[in-house]
């Protein structure tokens, strides 16, 4: 895990997509090997932050989750994607994909 403050990655070239997810959350278990899956395929092309929102309040607050788990997809600082659910390993290639 990088040292790098969440709001510098976020402002970078590389697209972040954060995952907003809970230890007791079912569907969060589902995402998990989704989001495996897609760091494997896009590599370099994509950093995957994962935030607990226990132990994360202030970023839960901040950004307005409201239920887990919720996708976030930043490029150059700006949301340019918000989802809560599971989500499936195509349409996060495609949206990651649209936003290089």
């Amino acid at each position: 895990m990088s040292k790098t403050p969440f709001d510098e990655l976020i402002k970078g070239d590389t697209p972040v997509l954060v995952d907003f997810y809970a230890d007791w959350c079912g569907p969060c278990k589902q995402q998990a090997p989704l989001l495996k899956q897609l760091a494997d395929r896009m590599g370099e092309k994509l950093k995957i932050i994962k935030i607990d929102i226990d132990r994360s309040r202030a970023a839960a607050t901040q950004y307005q989750i409201q239920s887990v788990p919720t996708l976030i997809l930043f490029h150059k600082g700006r949301i340019v994607w918000r989802k809560s659910g599971v989500q499936p390993l195509h349409t996060l290639e495609n949206l990651v994909k649209q936003a290089m």
